[in-house]
């Protein structure tokens, strides 16, 4: 790709900080009621949602939580008779006609099927310009306009005579099908990675289902078998640390945490080493490993003076207890160091425990750098979105 100089203009539009090489005509300024024709979906209730449904469907607030800018696979079907509906051609494009923010309203989607049953409350735009492109340009450089455009206070309304009124910085068809592509390529990684994710997350949990339950063993370094499991309680093997305000410590490196996580750094440290953490208040389900100095609040119990047990194991045991079942309170939930003390944990010898610990562990690195590289590339895709775009 090259850059082009911020200075160069065509009429009222400037062209984008970054183009593919081979492209260097000027990009056209227009409104979108000269370059499409609009039109609207048709009601689909939520009953007439079918699993076995004979027409695929798409209903506006899907757009908000399953679809991104361009729609290769509908989830939904339909029954309702096909005269009664309005049906996709491809390359449209969808945009709701109302929900609940206008931020959220001005949400962009090509169907790149026909025949698709669009719901009611959907905007249809038809036009001879790429839809993946204009999708991918209404989701981004002109998702504050289109905000800007709808009206309402309880619920948000979006008129297609407004659309209409968008200016739009165009490049050739030849220039928008590359760009379309380049981000459909991205996406595609960005659901490969997704998907790479859930798989080794659903893993995790089946392994540990199996672990847990000891339907599957590991063996000694000799592939004995580990002796049999003990259950104890977790008094027993452990002792649980109640976090303090920190608002009386200078700054300083030691990581002060609470249930919603990391807060802030202090000058002072409440423990000392490998410690499981796990919600006094508020969030309870939620157990967090830490390694080195620590302050917890108040809402934020930690774990210390272990007794044959290592915390990197009592870590994936506290992910397999049901803590909400242990919750102490009918409002904001809560548990106590007593209640905490007598839930009965699973104890295998410490060799046993190391293995199982390493396993898993080894499994959240995985699921880690693969979150890391979705991140890596969603911001990847935001700087280019930006620069591509005008």
């Amino acid at each position: 790709m090259e850059k082009q100089n911020d200075s160069s203009t065509y009429r009222s539009g400037s062209l984008p900080k970054l183009r593919f090489p081979d492209f260097s005509d000027n990009w056209n300024t227009k409104k979108m009621g000269d370059i499409a024709k609009f039109s609207k979906g048709k009601g689909i209730s939520k009953s007439e949602i079918s699993v076995d449904g004979t027409t695929q469907c798409i209903r506006y607030g899907e757009l908000y939580t399953r679809y991104g800018e361009v729609i290769n696979e509908v989830y939904s079907k339909t029954d309702v008779d096909l005269k009664n509906l309005v049906l996709s051609e491809a390359n449209d494009v969808i945009i709701p006609a109302s929900g609940e923010t206008q931020i959220d309203i001005a949400t962009a989607s090509c169907v790149m099927k026909s025949g698709i049953a669009l719901g009611g409350d959907l905007n249809i735009i038809k036009t001879e310009n790429n839809g993946v492109f204009l999708s991918y340009y209404l989701n981004n450089r002109k998702k504050t306009e289109i905000a800007n455009l709808a009206q309402g206070i309880s619920v948000v309304h979006l008129y297609s005579s407004q659309l209409a009124t968008l200016n739009l910085n165009l490049p050739t068809l030849l220039e928008q099908t590359r760009i379309a592509s380049f981000f459909s390529v991205v996406d595609q990684k960005l659901a490969q990675l997704k998907q790479k994710k859930s798989l080794l997350e659903q893993y995790k949990k089946g392994v540990m289902q199996k672990l847990f339950s000891q339907e599957m063993h590991f063996k000694d370094e000799n592939g004995k078998e580990f002796p049999k499991w003990e259950k104890k309680k977790l008094g027993e093997v452990l002792t649980i640390g109640s976090g303090r305000d920190y608002k009386h410590l200078g700054l300083g490196e030691i990581p002060v945490f609470g249930t919603g996580g990391y807060m802030t750094s202090v000058n002072d440290f409440l423990y000392d080493g490998e410690t499981v953490c796990i919600g006094r208040k508020g969030t309870i389900n939620s157990p967090m490993f830490y390694k080195g100095k620590i302050w917890t609040v108040d809402t934020l119990f930690y774990t210390h003076s272990f007794k044959n047990s290592i915390p990197k194991f009592v870590y994936y045991v506290f992910q397999t207890i049901n803590w909400k079942e242990h919750n102490e309170a009918s409002g904001v939930p809560s548990l106590s160091k007593s209640t905490i003390e007598k839930i009965l944990m699973p104890i295998p010898c410490l060799p046993e425990q190391t293995k199982i610990g390493n396993f898993l562990s080894t499994l959240d690195e995985k699921i880690e750098r693969t979150q890391n590289q979705i991140q890596q590339t969603e911001q990847y895709k935001k700087g280019l979105l930006q620069k591509m775009f005008c």
